[in-house]
């Protein structure tokens, strides 16, 4: 049952977040949005010009889905990671766990400063893609439901790598050795039918594959996966993540000496 606290402490988590990456907002926007700027510049102008058109589209069109998937997925991953961590090392996150609250409470607290940081930034590399392309807007409710899905996926990631991280190095680990190689082998700047078919199955594998060519449908029409399994794999695997961290929250996983 959800009481009239559990709103309140929900809303004062939530508005920390916001508060705590908007006060830093050159640290936490404008970074994502200059690299954003320089693949659309080196990837889009300078290669895609050489390479022609992907999937019945320049090239330029048909990365910019992808990078803008990019974004939301890295922001939203570090966002949580590096807050909820620093609420642990400053040993305030202690004070959350004895409030009366349950623990969905703070995980939607936390995960919603991510999604909420994460859309953010993709909607502003979104603007910024538009002095490179014009991009056709196929389906405006695919395109939402799954940059919220993917960003809340990545801010549970990021609350988990928060709860087993023992120094601010750890934080680190998952996404420069996980995130980014399966993000470029998602299908961000390529179409997997140009793999061999071995290649291909080795792909499906990937759950970024899934995310990038769902987002990509809604703005251009053309996927390589189907969208109902891509957000049938989201879902899944956002509930599978939710109730893993409820568990580790349950037990004290990394908050309790």
């Amino acid at each position: 049952m959800i009481h009239r606290r559990h709103v309140i402490a929900l809303q004062s988590i939530w508005r920390k977040e916001v508060i705590r990456f908007m006060r830093i907002w050159v640290q936490t926007l404008v970074p994502p949005v200059i690299t954003m700027s320089l693949y659309f510049v080196i990837f889009g102008n300078l290669i895609g010009s050489r390479i022609g058109e992907m999937g019945g589209f320049d090239y330029m069109s048909y990365i910019v889905p992808g990078l803008i998937m990019m974004s939301v997925i890295t922001n939203s991953y570090a966002n949580v990671a590096s807050s909820f961590y620093s609420a642990k090392f400053q040993r305030n996150v202690e004070e959350l766990m004895v409030a009366p609250v349950p623990n969905w409470v703070i995980v939607a607290g936390f995960v919603g400063g991510g999604v909420a940081r994460g859309l953010l930034v993709g909607f502003i590399v979104t603007l910024v893609s538009m002095f490179f392309t014009s991009l056709p807007l196929h389906n405006i409710g695919i395109l939402f439901i799954t940059g919220v899905l993917t960003s809340v996926l990545f801010a549970l990631g990021g609350l988990a790598n928060a709860i087993f991280a023992r120094s601010f190095d750890d934080i680190s680990i998952i996404p420069t050795f996980i995130l980014t190689p399966l993000t470029y082998l998602g299908g961000v700047f390529y179409s997997i039918k140009l793999l061999p078919e071995f290649w291909q199955g080795v792909s499906q594998i990937n759950p970024i594959l899934y995310m990038v060519n769902a987002f990509r449908y809604g703005f251009l029409g053309v996927s390589d996966i189907s969208v109902s399994v891509a957000l049938a794999v989201l879902s899944a695997m956002i509930l599978l993540l939710f109730a893993w961290v409820m568990h580790l929250l349950r037990k004290g996983t990394g908050l309790r000496s």
